[in-house]
């Protein structure tokens, strides 16, 4: 289901950020529409905020079948010393969960879970057979992440972000991300063209997204559809200055 929020700000960039904070989410995960571009006005006369509308979907009832398969999984066994007493309820409900599904891949790992800045949750996945979880290219993470997020938040007014990690396999892909964003910028701005880069999963376009969020010259976006959805990064024309004689003061 699809629902929408709007906000008016002194900028397009702040209503943006006006309204991923009050939802809880990242960029990537909602599409913006501008409704009304701001206006600086002439000495303050006339000026006008920008006005946007942000679409964001939030989770439907899961089909019988899924009900099915979550009631069926099994209890982690990892023992009962291993959870703190004073655990956040939304914490236990991350850790059954992750853990049965874990245990049916025939991995044990360690839970480690710290708060986010927009109110969800970091969990940080150690232990060995990693690699199985990871998988090739972030792909098996993200899928894991993907139904702890759907569970997880089912049936829920307010939607928590949870990022699952292992091993630290995020920040390290994160910073070969924000290089390669950051080279295509660069060419960007050198040929004066749009840079497509490759088909890139919604976690990867949002660090493309970010890490060029404040890079002069450039703006992002995200086109195609998925799987093949992608990032281009364009060259934004240097504003001209404005060359109008000024009027002469008279004493």
């Amino acid at each position: 289901m699809i629902k929408t929020l709007e906000k008016s700000a002194r900028t397009e960039d702040e209503a943006i950020a006006l309204a991923l904070n009050e939802l809880g989410l990242d960029r990537d995960e909602v599409s913006v529409e501008i409704l009304e571009r701001a206006k600086t006005g002439f000495l303050g006369i006339g000026a006008a905020p920008a006005v946007i509308r942000v679409s964001y979907e939030v989770p439907d009832e899961a089909p019988a079948k899924e009900t099915v398969a979550v009631k069926a999984e099994p209890k982690a066994e990892a023992p009962a010393a291993a959870v703190p007493a004073d655990e956040p309820a939304e914490y236990a409900q991350i850790r059954q969960f992750l853990g049965g599904l874990l245990e049916r891949m025939g991995v044990k790992a360690q839970m480690e879970f710290s708060p986010r800045d927009n109110g969800g949750v970091n969990v940080s996945l150690s232990g060995s057979g990693m690699g199985a979880i990871i998988g090739r290219r972030g792909e098996t993470l993200d899928a894991i992440q993907h139904l702890t997020n759907y569970v997880v938040n089912r049936g829920s007014e307010k939607h928590m972000h949870i990022s699952v990690d292992a091993e630290c396999y995020r920040s390290k892909r994160e910073e070969s991300l924000v290089r390669l964003a950051e080279k295509m910028a660069e060419k960007a701005i050198k040929y004066k063209r749009s840079m497509a880069l490759e088909p890139m999963n919604s976690y990867e376009r949002h660090v493309i997204h970010t890490a060029l969020q404040n890079y002069k010259g450039v703006t992002t976006s995200s086109t195609g559809v998925e799987p093949n959805r992608r990032v281009v990064v364009s060259y934004v024309k240097p504003e001209q200055p404005d060359n109008k004689p000024k009027s002469r003061e008279w004493a």
